[in-house]
């Protein structure tokens, strides 16, 4: 308890170690246990940054659902896991809250390998209505298990995403019992609140109703006038009538999906009402609760998509605690973003797509002044790219900006949609690299070599703004798709608007030479940590020359078959994976040219990486400055 005290806990958020402590509780005393969580999320995010508004807009569930189910023995799915720190703060990792989204801390997103509350890794959208059928399908062939529930909570912009359709069908067609919580704070997906309406909510979801409807069924399969085929039908009548009477109806009701709701999301004592009513019914439903993002915290109440992820702030007055950017160089977005804006005024062929993300790619810019060449398309990546291929096949050059982990789910439209046509697509990939406290669902490491086998993909990474805007402004007048990744964070010249150029694709450049250098490094991508190395070697007698490649596809083999007769070691460097990226290029075409030198990739192992800062990643993968200066010292080579 002293503990508690020094670490300013609320006193009734204190004495709860786990859901068993929260269900020793009276449900009275639940809405206080809600404003202590929203206390406890208020004071620790506005030093340690993390996912706010969402989190703040779903206490009210995440208790109501410990309080309810059995958990861990009943497991929650959660969807993306932005919406899941009161469930980490309930769960026993109230003190290691502090720590989230640092290195060797928890992690800011649901991770079964760090608690049994934790029942799958949910960094993406759209994934928990299809692993929570999975698990419960399992029970139900588990003896012992038939009884164990299982919820997916999902939030209304995840749901619009193609998996959870696809989830949402299967739920329909297998039997099972998954109970689906829409956590639904922007979209409408019900206008009928009035009086008939909240009647019938009431009767749908009350004990007795549903203990009646429930006796008849069986009653009726006994005697034979109901059967599997004629249950299904009978659903689809009942929901008609249902229809019918309140004016309403919703998609859930059509794919044979029991519906209830909607209702607050921020009625504790309500929410458990119903849950307690509906989770011993057989059969697939959804529970659609109506909440607030950033509730309970005025700010981000009126302006969630800024407290989205606020970084720090003042919790007395929210005022954001903001680093002075003055004379420094923009995010390598904002680059990308204006420079797109640029393009679209010379060029009305120029259109823009992003995928939920129109501020976090910067292509919100666009969306103001172009608002008709510029879509939103929701967290939907694979209907981005194809959409953007009936762009291009109809004459447009359409930039689809997408983070680089978010676009491994749009692979096969890349395949298909785009390069197998040839069609002049521009793929702006962003958060491309390590990204930092996001952790492992986050981080873009695969992009160069997933995208490197694709015939007929070009495949650039500039080092600075000068290059990324000459690079955009030459896909205008390139046949087929382009993919241009860069990473999060500051670029590099605060004079970044220089005027555009036409640049050969397969084309790279030397960056600076020392006198009776042997070795030579070629990086890809921003080289800050690179040409510091070269300095901090060159100190040490070691002298090498540094290339920037620009290009992955295609390669330039003139320069380096250049290299090949000129050095005895060559050291590879990109900011991704080392297997099947930049390196492996590189050595392919190294031995092609009979190079019998040593050949080095630095990167990232063949291994996960965990959160962390960027720099602290960098380092324990070992290609941060010191880390490059440590292999390039070695005067070894693998």
């Amino acid at each position: 308890m002293e503990n508690n005290k020094a670490l300013n806990v609320p006193p009734l958020l204190a004495r709860i170690d786990s859901p068993a402590d929260l269900r020793s509780l009276p449900v009275e005393k639940l809405p206080e246990v809600c404003a202590d969580l929203r206390k406890f999320i208020i004071s620790r995010l506005s030093a340690n940054p993390g996912h706010f508004a969402s989190s703040m807009g779903a206490v009210e569930i995440i208790v109501a659902l410990h309080y309810v189910f059995n958990t861990p023995e009943d497991r929650i799915v959660w969807d993306v896991g932005h919406q899941a720190y009161a469930h980490k703060i309930l769960t026993g990792r109230r003190e290691a809250f502090d720590a989230q989204r640092t290195l060797g801390g928890i992690s800011g997103f649901p991770t079964p390998s760090e608690s049994p509350y934790d029942t799958f890794v949910t960094g993406h959208a759209g994934n928990s209505i299809s692993a929570a059928l999975g698990m419960a399908i399992a029970d139900r062939n588990t003896p012992g298990h038939e009884n164990r529930k299982t919820v997916a909570v999902i939030g209304d912009a995840s749901i619009g995403n193609g998996l959870a359709f696809e989830g949402l069908n299967n739920v329909s067609n297998n039997p099972n019992n998954l109970l689906i919580i829409l956590n639904d704070n922007d979209m409408s997906i019900d206008d009928n609140v009035g009086a008939l309406h909240r009647y019938l909510s009431e009767l749908y979801t009350s004990e007795g109703y549903n203990r009646w409807r429930h006796r008849l069924a069986n009653w009726m399969m006994r005697k034979g006038y109901l059967t599997d085929k004629k249950k299904g039908r009978l659903l689809r009548l009942n929901n008609s009538v249902k229809s019918f009477i309140s004016g309403d109806q919703n998609i859930f009701e059509g794919l044979n999906i029991r519906y209830f709701g909607p209702f607050d999301g921020h009625d504790v004592e309500k929410i458990v009402r119903v849950l307690r009513d509906i989770k011993d019914m057989e059969g697939p439903r959804i529970l659609h609760l109506r909440t607030t993002k950033g509730k309970g915290y005025e700010q981000a109440e009126l302006d969630p998509t800024t407290w989205h992820a606020p970084g720090p702030f003042d919790p007395a007055t929210g005022e954001r605690k903001k680093k002075s950017s003055e004379g420094a160089p923009l995010p390598w977005q904002e680059v990308f973003g204006r420079t797109l804006v640029e393009l679209a005024r010379e060029d009305d062929r120029v259109m823009g797509i992003t995928a939920a993300m129109p501020t976090g790619t910067s292509m919100v810019h666009m969306l103001r002044e172009f608002p008709k060449r510029t879509f939103d398309v929701g967290i939907s990546e694979g209907h981005a790219v194809t959409f953007a291929g009936g762009l291009a096949a109809a004459g447009k050059r359409p930039f689809v900006a997408i983070y680089s982990s978010f676009l491994q789910r749009a692979y096969d439209n890349i395949i298909n949609d785009v390069a197998i046509q040839g069609l002049p697509v521009t793929f702006c990939i962003d958060r491309a690299g390590i990204v930092g406290e996001d952790g492992v669902t986050h981080h873009g490491l695969l992009d160069l070599a997933y995208l490197r086998p694709i015939p007929g993909l070009k495949i650039a990474a500039p080092a600075d703004e000068e290059t990324l805007r000459d690079i955009m402004f030459t896909s205008l007048s390139l046949d087929g798709p382009l993919a241009i990744r860069y990473p999060r964070g500051a670029a590099v010249n605060p004079d970044w608007q220089t005027p555009m150029k036409t640049i050969t694709p397969g084309k790279g450049r030397i960056l600076s030479s020392r006198p009776g250098a042997r070795t030579a490094l070629l990086s890809i991508g921003p080289a800050t940590d690179a040409a510091k190395a070269v300095e901090e070697l060159e100190r040490l007698g070691i002298p090498v020359d540094h290339y920037d490649m620009i290009w992955l596809k295609p390669l330039d083999n003139a320069l380096l078959r250049d290299i090949a007769s000129r050095y005895e070691r060559v050291f590879t460097l990109e900011d991704g994976t080392v297997a099947g990226g930049l390196g492996s290029a590189v050595a392919d075409a190294l031995d092609t040219f009979g190079y019998k030198g040593g050949v080095r990739h630095l990167g990232v192992p063949d291994k996960w990486v965990s959160h962390g800062k960027v720099g602290e990643l960098k380092a324990i993968c070992g290609y941060d400055t010191a880390g490059i200066v440590k292999a390039l010292s070695k005067g070894e080579a693998e």
